[in-house]
């Protein structure tokens, strides 16, 4: 499944030829990884909780990306950088604020306008699961919340998800046990 933009996954060594050509000065072509990981960057700042102000969160991420990419190693993928950069601004978005669930409730509200089913009960009990699941979601603490976001929300791999929250491999898959046990016991008919 294609979750990196509009054209497909961009490859590592076509990403690096973009990243040279910002470097060397050619600011313009910072537009192209815009373009690719733009959607992704988004709907991760969604579901971190920033809601309405995802797309502050994500213009903030590019704008310190660009200023930071002096620092960005040479081979690295360029995607999870950039969302680890994400998450450090839903977090700080977030210091100090409770207003999280309201915005995971207008996701959910969202997702059901979306839904492709014209059946009415459908839709609602469709509404419903995500609305339990989301909550469940929610109550884990943010360790675990993070990285089911990331792994299973985002559909990122368990390297992209260790790189994107700057934790080692191991820890992903660890607490990826531990969230999937909390989510199996807080929605046991799931």
């Amino acid at each position: 499944m294609d979750t990196s933009g509009e054209g497909g996954p961009i490859e590592t060594a076509d990403e690096a030829m973009v990243l040279a050509r910002v470097r060397a000065g050619e600011t313009a072509a910072f537009a192209e990884l815009v373009t690719r990981h733009a959607p992704m960057a988004r709907r991760l700042a969604v579901l971190s909780g920033a809601g309405s102000d995802a797309d502050d969160v994500v213009q903030e991420a590019f704008v310190k990306a660009y200023r930071a990419l002096s620092s960005f190693r040479d081979g690295a993928s360029f995607r999870p950088w950039l969302l680890r950069i994400v998450v450090h601004e839903s977090r700080n978005l977030h210091r100090g604020r409770s207003r999280r669930s309201d915005r995971e409730r207008r996701v959910v509200r969202d997702d059901a306008r979306l839904a492709t089913g014209s059946d009415p009960a459908e839709v609602a009990v469709g509404e419903e699961r995500r609305a339990a699941l989301l909550g469940a979601i929610r109550a884990l603490p943010q360790e675990l919340r993070e990285v089911v976001t990331c792994r299973y929300l985002l559909e990122l791999s368990e390297t992209e998800t260790a790189a994107t929250l700057g934790i080692p491999n191991g820890t992903v898959k660890s607490r990826l046990r531990r969230s999937l046990t909390r989510l199996r016991e807080a929605l046991p008919d799931a």
